[in-house]
């Protein structure tokens, strides 16, 4: 049984749906103690640019500004934490990072969605054979990590390599991903969202490897819909994924303030 989910968006990302308070409500019914909102945090892009995918930098305040007086309504019957997912963008995270900090943002988690930018870059669900967008991949998530300011990393295995093809290369460059993790202290999340969309990840290739090299996880529901806010025993088939990969996950977790 999971107490606690830190991954849970808003409809300000423009691809998830339900209130906050459904989510809350949602999250109190199937026994969470803990629920953090972690909306796509809105980048500071050049203009013209506008992504589809996350926030915009002026609907950031009415984003704290809800889950603070929903926190406080609900202060007697469940813990709710202010976070974002964040893509570590190199050109971008310092500045972001000073507009987070005018903020009362509890924790930020890494989920890298493109490389090695949103404007000109790759997306990473994207099937591909080329071992130099997985190395890419790799690299990013890894200096990300290594900024010391993110509490986990989010899908990790979201990048989709055709490691069937590839194994050697697949299981040296994750390898490099795991250890990294380890070093780094942070939890690799085992994703719902992915899983109950049928999409490339969670895999067994990632979370077969990650277990044998000792890494920590974390269950993330990733809710883009109120109802993913389940135990895993009500996800089918994921006691079974969890059982078959040797995974034993903990839902404590450091808050690691952004700034």
């Amino acid at each position: 049984m999971i107490e606690a989910n830190y991954h849970t968006h808003t409809p300000r990302c423009k691809h998830a749906v339900g209130s906050e308070r459904e989510y809350i409500e949602t999250a109190i019914a199937t026994g969470l103690k803990t629920l953090g909102f972690s909306d796509h945090v809105p980048q500071p892009f050049p203009a013209p640019y506008a992504s589809r995918i996350r926030m915009s930098m002026d609907e950031l305040e009415g984003y704290i500004d809800t889950l603070q007086a929903l926190r406080k309504e609900y202060r007697d019957r469940i813990r709710i934490l202010i976070g974002f997912e964040v893509e570590y963008f190199p050109r971008y995270f310092d500045r972001l990072l000073r507009i987070l900090g005018d903020y009362p943002v509890d924790y930020i988690i890494l989920g890298q969605h493109h490389v090695p930018d949103e404007t000109d870059g790759f997306y990473s669900g994207v099937r591909t054979e080329d071992p130099r967008r997985l190395i890419d991949y790799v690299n990013l998530v890894i200096e990300g990590m290594k900024t010391g300011r993110f509490s986990y990393l989010a899908h990790p295995d979201l990048i989709s390599f055709a490691y069937e093809k590839h194994p050697e290369i697949y299981r040296e460059q994750m390898t490099r991903l795991c250890e990294a993790a380890k070093e780094c202290g942070l939890p690799l999340e085992v994703n719902y969202y992915g899983y109950t969309t049928r999409r490339n990840y969670p895999s067994d290739a990632f979370f077969s490897l990650a277990s044998s090299l000792g890494c920590r996880f974390i269950i993330g529901c990733d809710a883009h819909q109120p109802w993913l806010l389940r135990q895993p025993e009500e996800i089918i088939g994921m006691p079974e994924f969890l059982q078959r990969n040797g995974i034993q996950y903990s839902q404590e977790l450091t808050l690691i303030k952004p700034c």
